[in-house]
């Protein structure tokens, strides 16, 4: 336990009492060696064969960060190469437990102590996708997102994040009033109809104008939820939708509800195609998850 605790440059853990820190095995063994340390056949059995070649501090991380920043750092090593991540999410080993059977890297060992989760993985080749029925079923995942509610489009975006850190390709359908959290937030010269125009002006313009589906406050809850969601550490919306485009999520706004709205292509965040329903069926049926928000 020594040897890998030195050999990864990480500090022993500072434990008061033995049941502060365990770690997963599939049975709660705390018969742990003086000082607080778990049995080393517990701890290292699976560790010491392929030590970590970095400690990542994820600390501070809200979901879907964690299992993000793993797949990024995870990239930059070679197949058979292991790296140790600390997080403080409390569910991360069940998270990083999913992850790894998702996306075929072994999760060598999970560690616990003062509310912190170390999770060791072990790199392997990608490999192609376990399918269970025609061949063009695929990982992909379909949103379709039909509120403007900046809760709901949250947990969109949280979604298709975490999907696409586990190796999907997932695609959000944007039709009605989730067209909104497309919009630009600043106001775009387009021609337009009086009518088309009073939509523009009743609806929110972007992800940053939404507002919660319960307790609005006439603004200040949703002020409320924001400024608590920074001091936790958790991603803005905007954030999330950025972070969405990089890791290649598709975002399709339905041409059907903007023609209906009054809504521009000009009018929308770069990086949105326009679709219409057999664009959405033939992604939604191509894939294995598919959910209305």
């Amino acid at each position: 336990y020594k040897t890998f605790l030195a050999t990864t440059g990480a500090a022993h853990p500072p434990v008061k009492e033995k049941r502060e820190m365990t770690t997963d095995t599939g049975a709660d063994d705390r018969r742990g060696s003086p000082g607080g340390c778990p049995p080393a056949a517990a701890c290292c059995e699976t560790a010491t064969a392929t030590l970590p070649v970095k400690v990542v501090d994820a600390t501070g991380l809200q979901c879907p960060g964690p299992i993000m920043r793993l797949k990024a750092e995870l990239a930059e090593l070679r197949a058979g190469q292991a790296l140790a991540i600390d997080v403080s999410d409390p569910a991360f080993g069940n998270d990083v437990s999913a992850w790894c059977h998702s996306t075929g890297h072994e999760l060598l060992g999970i560690q616990r102590w003062n509310g912190t989760v170390r999770a060791t993985v072990l790199k392997r080749e990608a490999r192609l996708a376990e399918v269970s029925g025609p061949a063009s079923v695929t990982k992909g995942k379909t949103i379709v997102v039909f509120s403007d509610d900046f809760d709901r489009a949250m947990a969109a975006f949280i979604i298709a994040n975490g999907a696409a850190a586990m190796g999907s390709k997932p695609t959000l359908f944007f039709t009605f009033w989730g067209l909104n959290v497309l919009r630009r937030p600043e106001a775009v010269k387009v021609k337009k109809t009086v009518v088309e125009r009073m939509f523009g002006w009743m609806m929110p313009r972007g992800a940053g104008k939404l507002k919660l589906s319960k307790m609005h406050m006439g603004g200040m809850g949703t002020a409320m939820m924001q400024g608590i969601m920074k001091r936790k550490n958790v991603a803005s919306l905007p954030e999330l939708i950025e972070s969405a485009k990089k890791a290649g999520v598709r975002l399709v706004a339905c041409s059907m509800s903007m023609d209906l709205m009054g809504i521009k292509k000009e009018e929308l965040i770069e990086g949105v195609e326009e679709g219409g329903v057999a664009m959405y069926l033939d992604q939604a049926e191509a894939g294995n998850v598919n959910l209305f928000i």
